[in-house]
């Protein structure tokens, strides 16, 4: 698991020190992750140990959202006076996640029943 974790905090880094260098306008975070995405894509597989952590990460996300929960309580005078935009911000977003995931989950189902009729006509076309 340390190796994997090693491995996560190095894409960041490098994608840190390439934000500070270039002077991208995006979190250094980001652009670790699309290199780790571009490292996968590379490698052609995903490690078991990089999946095992990843999973356990995924687990206790929760536990990672505790910061910014905090940082948010602390801000309550600025939401009770900011708090429309704040609510509309959140309803949006919220709205545009679940329309984003639906269109993409629907995508995929269509995309895997195609491959499926696809895979049974060739089956039927080689029985006959």
């Amino acid at each position: 698991m340390l190796h994997a974790l090693a491995i996560l905090f190095a894409f960041q880094l490098l994608g840190e020190f390439l934000v500070r260098t270039t002077g991208l306008p995006l979190p250094g975070a980001l652009i670790g992750t699309l290199l780790l995405l571009l490292g996968l894509l590379f490698y052609r597989r995903l490690p078991r140990q990089l999946e095992d952590t990843a999973s356990v990460l995924l687990q206790n996300m929760m536990l990672l959202f505790i910061p910014i929960i905090a940082g948010v309580m602390l801000e309550f005078d600025h939401l009770r006076r900011e708090w429309l935009p704040f609510v509309l911000a959140c309803v949006a977003g919220a709205v545009i996640t679940f329309v984003a995931t639906a269109l993409t989950f629907r995508f995929f189902l269509q995309h895997q029943r195609a491959k499926e009729d696809e895979h049974a006509s060739e089956a039927r076309q080689e029985a006959a």
